[in-house]
């Protein structure tokens, strides 16, 4: 098969289409002929060699895939040859083929495309977890969700306001127009706004229970000043690096403050397979009715990889970005 692959990490001149071996199927997976994936940051860090996958998956990059059933294992039973299936992988969604437990796939909707139905699993999977296992959010509670219009952002507003919270975001103005329409309430320009001074003002010195953070050490003292009694801290990735200084530990036990750090690549496929039926229950019929939507930023054709990765590099996307297998 062919799969888009890179010999060394560096930077997005060195990823090419190439041939390499389809991935065999076990007894309780199926063979997607894959159709569409779609980036994620770690794809940038694995690229660049800083976020190896975990034992036992594909080299290849991509965590999400949408396309047809090809083949199925001996003891599958749910799925059949041509079923429109997507879902969450640990890896291997930059090529034709791709395998995945069959607990982990869902079946496509009528009326999601392919590229729709990739841009849903890791986001929305993420943003799940993160809000109602993690945080535990509630109705009414205040939450933060720092860059609202990424992809997980984007993914964590609608969740939100499915539960019922008042929901408050980061981004750049340009990108404020699609966290409202969303369901945010309050919009921060992170460029020209101290969000705590917006976030305190706003709940009238109250804070928020929860916070879903991205980006980590630079937003850390301000994220503690923000949360409320019992409120919640959800760190998600350090986009700004991890280590934080001249910080007073104790505001932790005053403020009997929870901080969890998370990342689903590395769950257990026991744990990915429960919050896969968890998600369902909550969300698929939400899903075929369009009331759940990915946000899709731009569509590239694989051959254009180098271009999509650019521009999730540059920050200049708003919502998920596709790519198109053939």
């Amino acid at each position: 098969m062919k799969a888009i692959l890179f010999d060394e990490p560096g930077t997005t001149d060195k990823l090419y289409i190439g041939d390499f071996p389809k991935p065999e199927v076990g007894e309780e997976e199926i063979l997607v002929e894959v159709k569409a994936t779609a980036l994620n940051r770690a794809d940038i860090l694995q690229r660049q060699g800083k976020y190896p996958p975990p034992p036992g998956a594909s080299l290849i990059l991509g965590l999400e895939i949408a396309g047809v059933v090809a083949e199925k294992g001996s003891k599958v039973f749910k799925w059949k040859i041509g079923d429109k299936v997507f879902g969450l992988i640990p890896g291997g969604g930059y090529a034709q083929y791709a395998v995945i437990h069959e607990d982990m796939a869902l079946r496509i909707p009528d009326n999601v495309s392919f590229e729709q139905a990739a841009a849903i699993p890791e986001v929305f999977l993420t943003a799940y977890q993160a809000i109602v296992w993690l945080a535990e959010l509630k109705p009414a509670e205040y939450i933060l969700i720092h860059a609202g219009a990424s992809g997980v952002g984007t993914a964590t507003i609608q969740l939100a306001r499915e539960i019922g919270a008042k929901i408050i975001i980061t981004a750049s103005s340009e990108k404020h127009f699609i966290c409202k329409e969303l369901g945010a309430e309050v919009m921060i320009d992170y460029k020209t706004q101290n969000f705590k001074d917006v976030v305190l003002k706003t709940t009238n010195n109250y804070g928020v229970d929860v916070i879903i953070d991205f980006i980590g050490a630079n937003y850390f003292n301000d994220n503690i000043d923000s949360l409320t009694r019992d409120g919640r801290l959800i760190l998600l990735a350090t986009l700004s690096g991890g280590k934080v200084t001249d910080f007073d530990v104790r505001k932790i036990l005053t403020k009997r403050l929870k901080i969890i750090g998370s990342t689903l690549r590395s769950r257990s496929l026991d744990y990915q397979i429960k919050l896969t039926r968890e998600f369902k229950e909550f969300a698929y019929d939400k899903i075929a009715s369009g009331r759940i939507k990915p946000v899709i930023d731009k569509i590239y054709d694989w051959t254009d990889v180098a271009e999509a990765h650019k521009r999730m590099e540059e920050n200049k996307n708003i919502g998920k970005i596709v790519l198109r297998i053939r």
